[in-house]
């Protein structure tokens, strides 16, 4: 059986979503084991994962279209 997939125009999307959930699951990390006197809860982290990632992904939803358009206006191609 074939695994579903999600139509090509949608991957901006399907990015966002994997790249908040990777850069939360880092920060989130950090700032556990920053706060829990040098020890790690694995417990602590998924909470506090958890609820980074829903907080962010509106973020990058949002700024994502703001951010590119920036980054367009101030590089350039390489066979410029």
């Amino acid at each position: 059986m074939d695994a579903v997939k999600i139509p090509q125009n949608y991957g901006h999307y399907v990015f966002g979503i994997l790249q908040s959930g990777v850069t939360c699951a880092v920060a989130s990390a950090i700032a556990v084991f920053k706060t829990n006197d040098g020890g790690f809860q694995i417990v602590d982290w998924l909470s506090a994962w958890g609820l980074s990632w829903v907080m962010m992904l509106p973020v990058v939803f949002l700024f994502a279209p703001l951010l590119r358009k920036a980054v367009a206006k101030i590089t350039t191609s390489s066979d410029a």
